[in-house]
């Protein structure tokens, strides 16, 4: 089969487009032909390599990824070959202390075919379009369940989304609006504002040129005064991460589900304990939280936002626009 592949950890110029075996799937398990893999930050950290996590080599990336059963493994029931499915892309043994992730720990759907558990299993709505679905699991799903589960937010608040042109920060925004909360989205030009002005966004900040704390204190007021806003949303950290905590008002929340500006942050401890703020963390996702996300797209209540559809002969380069912060929304690589 063809795949986007990798023999050795590091940059883009290790990807190759070609043949590799197709895979075969296990007792329990189930063959997919993937009919659209989303791609997301999961592609590029796998791709460069994380401490601590081992990847399978030759290693193929895509976490999210939409398509048909193509072949049952032994013992498979209540699936049939033909059904189209959205896996949830991760399996956890909290019992046994075992964690997989599809395009991570294991190859994923950057590719014609791909194996899943049965267990993992969704089905698509007819009227859910591949693409649509492929833009949910990682990016959405992380972003239900940070606001919802984690974050508890609440009509009426304001919320401050960093990073807010990707996948899951579009998913924020969409998200916090249709909870009822204000929402000021920030990004890295005024194109992209516009677009996430377009998207819903009541307030946009272009960090390129203006600084999101000085925003905030000059529309708000100070901490002391009653300023800053009720939640901000940061998966970047990195430089980010100080000006974020200055955005939060007193006995506010900032929210953190990851850290792609880089992990090692300063903090301004002054602030957060006068502030009384809340740091709350959030990792990955559930069955229930994607299911979620997907009922909104088939009840008409949902349209995430696809920046691109490309071929898989086209697969580098949609990783390399992901990389260098080129898109707006999800890109969608089809097989």
């Amino acid at each position: 089969m063809k795949a986007v592949y990798f023999d050795t950890h590091g940059d883009l110029s290790v990807l190759r487009y070609g043949d590799v075996p197709t895979p075969e799937p296990a007792a329990g398990w189930v063959r997919i032909k993937v009919a659209a893999c989303g791609l997301n930050y999961l592609d590029i950290f796998s791709r460069r390599g994380m401490p601590g996590i081992k990847v399978e080599l030759p290693g193929i990336t895509g976490g999210d990824c939409a398509g048909v059963i193509d072949k049952l493994g032994q013992g498979v029931e209540d699936w049939q070959v033909g059904d189209r499915v959205l896996p949830i892309p991760h399996h956890v043994d909290w019992t046994g202390g075992r964690f997989e992730l599809l395009g991570e720990t294991r190859r994923g759907a950057l590719a014609q075919y791909c194996t899943v558990r049965a267990s993992q299993l969704m089905r698509i709505p007819d009227n859910v379009s591949d693409e649509k679905a492929a833009a949910l699991p990682c990016a959405y799903g992380t972003a239900h369940r940070m606001l919802h589960t984690r974050g508890q937010i609440r009509a009426g608040e304001s919320v401050l989304v960093l990073g807010a042109s990707g996948g899951v920060g579009t998913a924020c925004v969409l998200l916090a609006k249709r909870a009822g909360c204000t929402v000021i989205a920030a990004a890295g030009s005024d194109e992209k504002c516009a677009k996430l002005t377009a998207l819903g966004a009541d307030a946009t900040i272009n960090y390129a040129t203006t600084a999101i704390d000085s925003y905030i204190r000059d529309k708000t007021g100070s901490l002391l005064r009653g300023g800053g806003v009720d939640v901000v949303i940061n998966f970047t950290a990195g430089d980010t991460w100080t000006p974020s905590i200055r955005c939060v008002k007193r006995f506010g929340r900032l929210l953190c589900c990851g850290g792609t500006g880089g992990y090692a942050a300063p903090t301004d401890i002054p602030y957060l304990f006068t502030s009384e703020m809340s740091i709350i963390g959030s990792t990955g996702w559930t069955r229930e939280d994607q299911q979620a996300c997907l009922d909104l797209v088939a009840g008409g209540d949902f349209d995430p936002p696809i920046d691109r559809i490309v071929p898989l002969s086209d697969g580098i380069a949609a990783v390399r626009a992901l990389e260098e912060r080129q898109v707006f929304g999800k890109v969608i690589v089809k097989p």
